[in-house]
């Protein structure tokens, strides 16, 4: 079991956890994520590591509600214990020599953004952050980019209400034709990775993605996490989660994360209605 010590609500529906995991969090690096599951009969879900401490031994991750599992997930509290914590899985993130680099952190993705941020800054290089929601209380960790050293933020929301009335496409080709950047990396839904990735891909700008394909073991077992990049297949839980953005078929990986949406939104439906005849029990 895995006790809940830290619990953060950073929207209406998007949610900061910390659990104590020492063995892991020593190990734990930029890019990596865990699987979890919340008791013995419950679903195996990935969650990409927002934080850790390997001297008090603690990982932290962010989820946003959007289904059954993450929707008890959420309902938890600290001293709550999780029955199952594994990681760290999928390669870290290359930080070494890389240069200019733009991260854009879209919606939850900014919870995989910040420790990528934070270590490539550490790491010496030149930081530019585009981070972006739909609307200003959808924007995460806004605070905790501002207070990486060295690191320039450029905030953007679809409607404006905080920072650039922009999508981040276009802070970001402003980089690129600028000639500011020699890398680019991009985190968050797909569509927003595809239109980043092909943003960068006339600049020959070298351009990394980290995906999100529904996992079910995340050892690379059941296959169930493929994508295609550059004509061949890979598995994200152990190729990735980190592909060049310029060679992925997003096309099929966004076919594939809506395989099970429907049966996401009818469980998350029951566990709500359920929850409801509970209260008024």
């Amino acid at each position: 079991m895995f006790q809940i010590v830290h619990k953060r609500q950073l929207s209406e529906s998007v949610f900061e956890m910390g659990v104590l995991a020492p063995p892991i969090a020593r190990k734990a690096r930029a890019g990596q994520f865990l699987m979890l599951r919340i008791d013995e009969g419950g679903e195996r879900i990935p969650l990409t590591f927002s934080e850790w401490s390997a001297e008090e031994g603690w990982v932290r991750f962010i989820f946003m509600r959007v289904g059954k599992t993450t929707h008890q997930l959420s309902g938890l509290e600290v001293g709550d214990s999780i029955a199952d914590v594994v990681g760290p899985l999928g390669k870290p993130t290359q930080m070494d020599d890389m240069g200019r680099v733009a991260v854009v952190g879209g919606g939850v993705g900014a919870a995989v953004a910040y420790p990528v941020a934070r270590t490539l800054a550490e790491a010496g290089n030149e930081v530019t952050v585009i981070l972006g929601a739909r609307n200003a209380e959808l924007l995460v960790l806004e605070d905790e980019f501002r207070a990486i050293p060295g690191v320039s933020l450029i905030v953007c929301t679809d409607d404006g209400s905080a920072g650039r009335k922009d999508l981040v496409t276009a802070p970001l080709k402003e980089l690129c034709e600028a000639g500011a950047i020699d890398h680019a990396m991009a985190i968050g839904p797909a569509i927003m990775m595809k239109f980043c990735a092909a943003t960068t891909k006339p600049f020959n700008i070298p351009t990394t993605v980290s995906l999100n394909p529904i996992m079910v073991d995340g050892t690379g077992m059941c296959g169930a996490c493929r994508v295609m990049v550059g004509g061949e297949t890979r598995f994200a839980c152990v190729d990735g989660p980190d592909f060049d953005g310029h060679l992925v078929d997003f096309e099929e990986l966004m076919s594939r994360q809506r395989i099970y949406a429907d049966d996401e939104h009818v469980a998350d439906a029951e566990y709500s209605r359920e929850c409801a005849c509970h209260s008024h029990e």
